[in-house]
């Protein structure tokens, strides 16, 4: 008969008063490689957490290990996102740190956060490396991966551990088609060395090693079984309705503030490098005023500087010829006139936010571009900031804290924050990970409603073309830098 590795058995957790796990039980046999799916918002990153010790409990938790005296079963898990620290210790960075390259300096290098776990010889003979393709990176600061790249690191880290038990939370978000794949080839190996997976991810995106899976929603088991006996997903989609009064409120505060131009973004002959270190290169790009893009490519292929460019994040932007609005940067325009027009969402900004700030003043630190309420706001101010909460169908989470919501609302609210300025231009690098599908439909409804109600140029990056709002007519690929005709 098979051993037990782990029993969980009336698991139940409550979060900020609300009842997150209702009473799991689930026995998980050695040698079994599990997966967990289910609806954003439905206690999946909880459980995983929970099984890490981060969260009080009630019912019990009960690792099946050999009668070796002390041993203790050593668990890994690789996070949807990653916060790092940088030289003295401390988790003190600033979003535009990533493409400034003396400030990037203040963060270790890839190797330096590996070689904790090993020594730099066995590190560089370790048999894992070239397979994560992490040799290229072991020179480059943490702080200027690309989303796949990080989470390559992380996964480092966690088989360097050589744990027991591996949890994987959304490991395939944010990687491209050869990221995943690989990632798929990475997981079955490890399943074949014996280490117990756990695995959260979509039940479109499973790898061949694993063998079960339980399905949550609303925090209960709606199916525990084998990988084969998990029979259709029922096919469900919410329709975007938008409040008419609230909605003309809005466009008429649109159409008082933004200013006439007609090319919101104009790139000649743009080349960025970090000493010998080429990121773009050769980049001529038109963005006419009303036109709706998706900027798309491999992990690393510097969608992120590209985009850097625009938002004025990026230095090196005065060293190109580079047109925001009509008008040429480095004319005497500040970085916050040209952030005033451009609405920005995107999972590295994500990681910046204060999680015990309210939604409402995380909505409201989109006025003045700042990642943090730090002033009060204005009679009319707050009234916009409440028109579009109740737009976007938030009004409920006003006083909720950001740490308190599923991953999708915490989407949603950056899309508010996002959109409170009104902004001539969207751009939204990978909105939708971490939303289920049907919030991907949804995401997907609202944007193209958004879009068309307000005229508003739109940039989207994004991996995946069902992702991709039907407003979408236009396409720019990188690759290595370069645009991939």
């Amino acid at each position: 008969m098979t051993e037990k590795f782990l029993s969980l058995e009336g698991i139940s957790v409550q979060l900020g008063g609300k009842q997150v796990l209702k009473g799991l039980d689930l026995n998980i046999l050695k040698g079994e490689q599990w997966a967990i799916t289910g609806p954003s918002g439905s206690g999946k990153s909880v459980l995983a957490h929970t099984l890490m010790g981060r969260h009080f409990h009630s019912g019990t938790i009960k690792y099946h290990l050999p009668d070796t005296a002390g041993k203790t079963v050593r668990i890994a898990i690789v996070e949807q996102q990653h916060r790092f620290l940088n030289r003295s210790g401390t988790a003190d960075l600033y979003y535009q740190q990533r493409f400034n390259a003396s400030d990037a300096d203040q963060t270790i290098t890839v190797e330096q956060e590996l070689t904790p776990y090993a020594d730099r010889g066995s590190l560089l003979a370790w048999e894992w490396l070239d397979l994560l393709h992490i040799r290229p990176l072991l020179d480059r600061p943490l702080i200027q991966l690309s989303n796949g790249e990080n989470k390559r690191v992380q996964l480092a880290i966690a088989l360097l551990d050589a744990p027991d038990m591996l949890i994987l939370d959304n490991p395939f978000l944010g990687l491209d088609t050869e990221g995943r794949a690989t990632l798929h080839q990475i997981i079955n190996k490890a399943a074949e060395k014996g280490i117990q997976l756990l695995l959260i991810t979509s039940p479109r995106e499973l790898p061949a090693a694993i063998t079960h899976i339980a399905r949550l929603d609303q925090g209960e088991w709606i199916f525990r079984g084998m990988k084969q006996d998990l029979g259709p997903l029922p096919e469900a989609e919410q329709q975007v309705r938008l409040d008419p009064g609230t909605l003309e409120q809005l466009q008429q505060l649109s159409a008082q503030e933004t200013g006439p131009f007609s090319t919101a973004v104009k790139m000649v002959d743009v080349h960025v490098h970090y000493g010998e270190k080429v990121l773009l290169q050769h980049i001529h790009w038109e963005v006419r005023k009303g036109e709706r893009w998706n900027v798309s490519g491999p992990n690393g292929a510097g969608k992120s500087t590209l985009l850097s460019l625009i938002t004025a994040d990026n230095p090196q932007a005065y060293a190109n010829e580079i047109w925001l609005f009509d008008r040429r940067r480095g004319s005497g325009e500040t970085i916050w006139e040209i952030k005033q027009k451009i609405g920005f969402v995107s999972p590295e900004l994500h990681l910046y936010f204060d999680y015990s700030a309210s939604c409402f003043e995380v909505i409201a630190s989109g006025l003045f571009d700042t990642i943090g309420l730090f002033r009060p706001l204005s009679p009319e101010q707050e009234q916009r900031v409440l028109l579009w909460m109740r737009l976007l169908s938030l009004d409920s989470l006003r006083s909720s804290r950001l740490a308190q919501l599923s991953t999708g609302q915490q989407r949603m609210i950056l899309l508010a924050r996002a959109l409170i300025k009104n902004p001539p231009m969207l751009i939204l690098d990978e909105p939708c990970q971490g939303l289920d599908e049907e919030q991907t439909k949804y995401f997907r409804q609202l944007i193209g409603l958004l879009c068309e109600a307000f005229g508003t140029t739109l940039i989207y990056v994004s991996h995946y073309r069902e992702e991709l709002p039907d407003c979408v007519d236009r396409f720019l690929r990188l690759d290595n830098g370069s645009v991939v005709l």
